[in-house]
């Protein structure tokens, strides 16, 4: 495969067999060291990990997809130096013809076999293979087609990352580009269910990251922790109520913005305010 970095990627038609997919965190090394006559990507969803390909060694991470075509030697390798084990999806299919690549093969990463993935992408797949793996546990009619349709998103998506790279402006930084979508996401999200209980793990998982890389990220944008943010909102809301007329109880109005215990509330509330709840709808009618 090595070249097809440099061919002409085209897409004309689509219409892979769905052959299966698979789950599963690694605690060991996979059995055999094979190859097969289908295609195989195996995407890391979490996790740290190692693959052989064709004799080479190469280390994944969480947002790595594995591109595995037919006739490629690949075994996985557990790591236990690993912090976290590998958690990997894996979707196999076969019959798709891409305008530049071999028949009944993908194309790899400048001629390599990892595609590392991140920002908009790396949730977008993630996401898919969420809902793949929801698909196939209900067993509903039209399954078949519903998990080839998912996959069909995961193959242009992956042919789009590879044939039609954005073109980076002159001082932007791509990598800040990534980062302030993943908080614009985590400020619309804080935004919309801030009356809602929320943790940081809800957060993470609702924008299928983990806690650790969505707490890094958001501090590293805004200064602040996602759970620092979301009860600045939550007093700038019952700030808002307090001072627009509200006649609900303080009690009610910790309900309103999220807050079941109204003693907890009125604490933060003073803290970042520097007067009480009752305080501050007094001084409003004043």
């Amino acid at each position: 495969m090595e070249g097809m970095q440099t061919a002409k990627i085209s897409v004309d038609e689509m219409d892979p067999t769905f052959l299966f997919i698979w789950k599963g965190t690694r605690h060991r090394d996979a059995d055999e060291y094979r190859s097969h006559d289908y295609v195989e990507l195996a995407f890391v969803l979490s996790g740290e990990g190692k693959y052989r390909l064709d004799d080479e060694i190469y280390p994944v991470q969480e947002g790595d997809l594995v591109v595995i075509n037919p006739g490629v030697r690949h075994q996985a390798i557990f790591c236990p130096e690993a912090e976290v084990p590998a958690t990997e999806f894996f979707v196999g299919f076969s019959d798709i013809q891409i305008t530049g690549c071999q028949a009944n093969s993908m194309p790899c990463p400048k001629g390599k076999h990892i595609l590392h993935t991140e920002g908009e992408l790396r949730q977008r797949l993630m996401k898919i293979c969420a809902s793949m793996e929801a698909e196939n546990a209900v067993r509903r009619q039209g399954r078949y087609f519903m998990l080839k349709s998912y996959l069909i998103q995961i193959l242009l998506l992956v042919i789009r990352e590879q044939c039609e790279p954005m073109e980076r402006p002159k001082g932007c930084d791509f990598e800040s580009a990534n980062k302030k979508y993943v908080v614009e996401q985590i400020l619309n999200y804080v935004e919309e269910h801030y009356s809602e209980k929320i943790s940081l793990d809800q957060i993470a998982e609702n924008m299928y990251l983990s806690p650790f890389y969505v707490s890094r990220i958001f501090k590293s944008e805004t200064g602040n922790a996602p759970i620092r943010h979301l009860i600045n909102i939550r007093l700038e809301k019952a700030k808002e109520l307090l001072e627009g007329g509200y006649e609900g109880s303080i009690q009610e109005v910790a309900a309103q913005v999220g807050y079941d215990d109204a003693y907890h509330f009125s604490k933060l509330f003073k803290k970042r305010y520097g007067v009480s709840p009752s305080q501050a709808r007094r001084n409003a009618r004043a």
